[in-house]
């Protein structure tokens, strides 16, 4: 089994170097295979230049290995190929975008099954803002407003991302939408990192928030924690 991590938004900024270059380690080191899914922003046509903005983060922070597989559509969700280049991955990044986009291009789908093989050898599985949203049970879509069923990595759960900025306008709303869930908000420019033994450690500029019915509590930079 690999290692998640979920980001809140700003991903190719500030202090986001700390989380990342914690799951290029994880992965493998500089050397690892990353590749980048822009599915997410492929709505406004912007997967382009988001999948371009991914590969020159990762290299700047020394990785040898990065390109953009170009996941954005369910056509593409299926295409053998793609999906081959994602199972050798070491690091599979999910771009934010719009998360409802995403998670239906995913689901069911010949690469999101490749991802789940890599995360099953332990490779990491990483996604900022929309990217982070769909790797939960639940994920809320702000454009329409409804809460969705998301890829599942994560049950019981639903992240808010930006925290800081937005997301936590959300909070009081879901709490009562999901009574048995745990609300993870992350602020912009933060991981969260999550460990083989279910443990979660905070990296970057901010907090991660953690809403259960009656209980909110928060961590800040190198904090551990745990759902349980």
């Amino acid at each position: 089994m690999g290692y998640l991590l979920l980001e809140g938004g700003a991903e190719f900024s500030g202090k986001m170097s700390e989380p990342d270059l914690c799951a290029m380690e994880l992965a493998g080191g500089f050397d690892a295979p990353v590749c980048i899914i822009p599915a997410a922003a492929a709505v406004d046509h912007n997967h382009k230049r988001a999948g371009n903005n991914g590969v020159r983060w990762f290299q700047s922070l020394g990785a040898k290995n990065v390109f953009t597989v170009d996941v954005i559509d369910s056509k593409s969700a299926d295409d053998t190929s793609l999906a081959a280049s994602i199972r050798t991955s070491r690091l599979i990044y999910l771009l934010g975008g719009f998360p409802r986009y995403l998670g239906e291009t995913l689901a069911n789908s010949k690469c999101w099954q490749a991802a789940l093989d890599a995360f099953q050898a332990g490779a990491v599985i990483a996604g900022s803002s929309a990217g982070a949203m769909v790797l939960c049970e639940h994920y809320y879509d702000p454009y329409e407003k409804k809460l969705l069923r998301g890829l599942n990595l994560i049950s019981s759960a639903c992240v808010l991302p930006h925290h800081n900025n937005f997301g936590r306008n959300w909070a009081k709303q879901l709490v009562l939408s999901l009574p048995d869930s745990i609300l993870i908000g992350i602020d912009e420019q933060t991981g969260m990192l999550g460990d083989m033994d279910g443990g979660w450690q905070v990296h970057g500029a901010g907090e991660v928030t953690l809403y259960r019915t009656g209980s909110t509590v928060s961590y800040g930079r190198s904090e551990r924690f745990s759902f349980s």
